[in-house]
């Protein structure tokens, strides 16, 4: 095998310690296309070194929106690849650890004296992008009317960037926080084949292992009772899908009477998940967000808050694919219908069975869990949120910090399990409003503005500072 060809399962490269500021050679990759992306590396490193953090951030983004890692099939390593080279120049130890060649995770990290330790944790996978749905190229990072382009732009490069830009100005300032200050940015989250944080916290924990975490789900900026509020995200809930196999008899479709037919049995049985409204439960972020509010009773909120309260007080059920016969002419004596559930955290699968199977009654099916990950929480007093108080408090006098569950998934949860870490998704945005960074994320013309990315990076930079006294 050539010396160059990378293995599965290794480091890819071990840490190359630079002296900060000094300009180094980038090494073309043999993962391809990689060489075309980091040739710019020496560029970033020489003039971000005295520019501002606006500016370095807008670069570094506008380059990882270039590096298309669209997963499937990922290709992280081309991010993490560029990732390296800017932060190699501040002096950052630098290591990647893959899996497989092309889909590299980077662990960057300050060293520090001993005390807790803070993860600054990313991914740079993608979802897919169809140029013919959008305005612009969605691999052009342009910067036009004040915000920067590109599939990723808010999920989530550009919290990649604001973590490397804020250790990488931490380093350069000679920064030496009271515990390992960590950044991670890691492969295949959007998929989750075990190419990235999973696969980090099990085979290589001692690169990943940290006290406190911040993580992407939470920073949405909203004005409740005249008073701004930011959400941070506390806990998650479990991705729990389950399918439902509908049994009837087959028979000749040109006779119905003589069948039982599968899909209408089933039909009944999607109306009654549909009118089904699911016991609502008692959570800590849930009774702080309605205390916040000033209301015990989500029906009394607009639609935006009653948007984020609901997630936090029940489980949800969607139904989302259905299969049954396979030609026009057959009565199908099976169907199958897929349910996407999500639980809240604490809640087991065998309790929520007991009560949808009330809610659907009697019938002929049965009733099978796919999965069940996620379904984590961190607690509320620590060290952490205060931190990211302290911030809110600083940037906008009265303002709030408003915990909150969040409906979908993210790699906070391998975290939380692997290592009991306080983990929590923030990333303040202000600029752009919230419910329209939602339609953007994983849509079409995706784009945050600087001045959002800008702020980003200042509040990576407070926490790690703030924990790091």
């Amino acid at each position: 095998m050539a010396d160059h060809v990378l293995l599965p399962d290794e480091v890819v490269e071990p840490p190359r310690p630079q002296p900060r500021g000094q300009r180094r050679e980038v090494v073309k990759t043999p993962v391809r296309c990689v060489g075309e992306e980091i040739a710019h590396g020496g560029k970033y490193a020489h003039a971000m070194a005295t520019a501002p953090v606006r500016d370095e951030a807008t670069e570094l983004l506008q380059g990882l929106l270039r590096a298309n890692t669209v997963n499937p099939p990922g290709n992280e390593t081309l991010a993490a690849e560029l990732l390296r080279a800017y932060l190699e120049d501040a002096g950052v130890e630098c290591q990647l650890y893959a899996k497989v060649p092309e889909r590299a995770n980077l662990v960057a990290r300050i060293p520090g004296r001993g005390g807790p330790t803070l993860a600054l944790i990313s991914h740079t996978d993608t979802v897919r992008a169809d140029p013919e749905e959008w305005t612009l190229d969605p691999w052009s990072g342009e910067l036009r009317d004040g915000e920067i382009w590109g599939r990723g732009a808010l999920d989530m490069k550009s919290h990649v960037a604001a973590a490397a830009v804020a250790v990488a100005t931490l380093a350069r300032e000679g920064f030496v926080p009271a515990g390992d200050l960590i950044f991670v940015a890691s492969a295949d989250e959007e998929v989750g084949e075990d190419f990235g944080l999973s696969w980090l916290c099990a085979n290589h924990p001692d690169a990943v292992r940290a006290d406190y975490c911040v993580n992407e789900g939470g920073g949405d900026r909203l004005v409740i009772n005249g008073r701004p509020a930011y959400l941070c995200g506390t806990a998650e809930k479990m991705s729990s899908p389950f399918v439902l196999r509908v049994h009837g008899r087959s028979g000749h479709a040109s006779m119905p009477g003589i069948a039982d037919n599968a899909l209408v049995r089933a039909a009944r049985l999607i109306q009654r998940l549909a009118e089904y409204k699911p016991k609502t439960r008692a959570l800590p972020e849930a009774d702080a967000f309605l205390r916040l509010v000033g209301t015990s009773d989500p029906n009394e909120l607009e639609r935006p808050l009653r948007a984020v309260v609901e997630p936090m007080l029940s489980h949800a059920i969607s139904p989302t694919i259905i299969e049954a016969s396979k030609q026009t002419n057959v009565i199908p004596a099976l169907c199958t219908v897929v349910c996407d559930c999500r639980l809240l955290p604490g809640e087991t699968q065998a309790e929520a069975e007991a009560e949808i199977r009330a809610a659907l009654g009697e019938d002929n099916y049965d009733f099978v869990w796919v999965e069940g990950v996620g379904g984590t929480a961190s607690p509320l007093d620590t060290p952490l949120w205060r931190a990211i108080e302290s911030f809110v408090d600083a940037e906008e006098p009265g303002a709030v910090l408003a915990p909150i569950v969040n409906a979908g998934f993210t790699d906070s949860h391998f975290m939380r399990s692997a290592f009991g870490t306080v983990c929590y998704g923030f990333f303040p945005m202000r600029a752009m409003e919230s419910e329209v960074a939602a339609a953007l994320i994983h849509s079409a013309d995706e784009r945050i503005p600087v001045d959002d990315l800008e702020l980003g990076t200042r509040f990576l930079m407070h926490v790690a500072r703030t924990l790091g006294e």
